[in-house]
């Protein structure tokens, strides 16, 4: 019984960026949506997707994709700034 469990806790340290509280919106028609490719197998095909049905379904101004090195590592504050300045809703997700 002493071998216990071990519990990781996977958030990534704070970076320099300012930080905002989230914030709602009323649809997408007109606003810039950028996506954040963690670089996992497909992740991509489904942002090529998205990207396509946010523009033409739902009105989206334009789509800004960047992609990151590995799921394993944060975007770069670069990114993170660009996205922040430019983008009204950014998704960052995972594949597989």
């Amino acid at each position: 019984m002493g071998a216990g469990i071990w519990v990781f806790e996977p958030g990534a340290p704070p970076s320099d960026v300012p930080q905002q509280s989230p914030q709602t919106i009323d649809g997408l028609a007109g606003k810039v949506i950028g996506f954040i490719d963690n670089a996992k197998p497909n992740f991509n095909n489904l942002v090529d997707d998205l990207a396509e049905v946010m523009v033409t379904r739902y009105g989206a101004a334009a789509v800004i994709k960047r992609r990151k090195q590995s799921a394993a590592i944060p975007a770069s504050d670069v990114v993170m700034r660009e996205l922040t300045e430019q983008c009204d809703v950014v998704v960052t997700g995972s594949g597989d």
